[in-house]
């Protein structure tokens, strides 16, 4: 416990989390640790897996659907027993799409949505696009979900819906915790991330969910994609898909942690219990008809 303390009180301090979890070579540590934490070792798997908790906190290994893993990878991308997230069935509401923290979020005001408080990023520059598709979400809503290193990294549907196109757009793997997002200006546009568009059941209406990778993730596995979007992918940057999933089907995952960003169109609002800095769960209410 003290150990764990001293490390928390170190990782407190703004300067010294930013220089260790962003001023090395982010790219090569992302990649060696790829692979490292799929050494199917048993003494390798647990020092892993031990040293992991350490930093990350409680892993609520309880939750996961078997008790024994391959290697930490296999811990990473572990899946959870039936019933641990209860999913919200009210059809005229979006759950949240995984475990995370809540980060900002808000009304997209003309082209605009918050990244940190006094930090804003534009939408286009989020899409990798030249403003084509963005005036359906003018005076939607949007919410940053932030998945900690300790979380539950699987993501799923928040609604009945059906993915139309993947949009692959390579970039850099800064981290993305909040004292990196309060230092680097349109983080998110500038780090490797998956736009995938989503038409939302009987509204047939347009939504966002925007996979962003992070260092030590930047790896992204997709169900209704052939290929995993990882660093060394090469193409093609539109993917079209075909793929229907009720609400709460598993939509993929990350190979780490790291954030989604939901976009929606006006018409929607925020969910009471949806609160900045506070955890939520897969399948608890994130956003809601108007």
């Amino acid at each position: 416990m003290r150990v764990t303390s001293l490390i928390d009180r170190v990782f407190q301090q703004d300067a010294i989390n930013f220089l260790v979890t962003n001023r090395i070579p982010r790219r090569l540590a992302t990649r060696l640790i790829g692979w490292f934490s799929r050494i199917e070792q048993p003494i390798v798997r647990d020092l892993s897996i031990a040293t992991w908790q350490l930093f990350a906190g409680d892993l609520r290994l309880d939750e996961a659907r078997k008790s024994r893993f391959t290697s930490m990878h296999d811990c990473f991308v572990r899946e959870l027993r039936d019933g641990v997230r209860p999913i919200d069935r009210d059809p005229g509401v979006l759950i949240s799409p995984c475990d995370a923290i809540v980060g900002a979020m808000g009304v997209i005001v003309g082209n605009e949505l918050l990244q940190a408080k006094g930090s804003a990023y534009r939408l286009d520059d989020l899409l990798g696009t030249d403003g084509a598709g963005v005036d359906a979400y003018r005076g939607g809503h949007y919410v940053t979900l932030r998945l900690t290193a300790a979380m539950y990294h699987r993501f799923h549907a928040p609604a009945d819906c059906a993915i139309e196109e993947t949009v692959y757009v390579s970039g850099d793997v800064w981290n993305v915790n909040p004292v990196s997002l309060k230092r680097i200006a349109s983080l998110y546009c500038k780090n490797e991330r998956a736009i995938i568009r989503v038409r939302i059941g009987d509204r047939d209406g347009p939504m966002l969910l925007v996979a962003v990778g992070a260092i030590l993730v930047a790896s992204i596995h997709l169900n209704f994609v052939d290929v995993p979007l990882s660093l060394r992918y090469r193409g093609p940057n539109h993917i079209p898909c075909c793929a229907v999933y009720r609400k709460g089907d598993e939509l993929g995952y990350f190979h780490h942690g790291s954030t989604i960003v939901v976009v929606v169109p006006a018409g929607f609002e925020i969910c009471g219990n949806v609160r900045e800095g506070e955890p939520i769960r897969m399948g608890e209410p994130l956003l809601r008809l108007a």
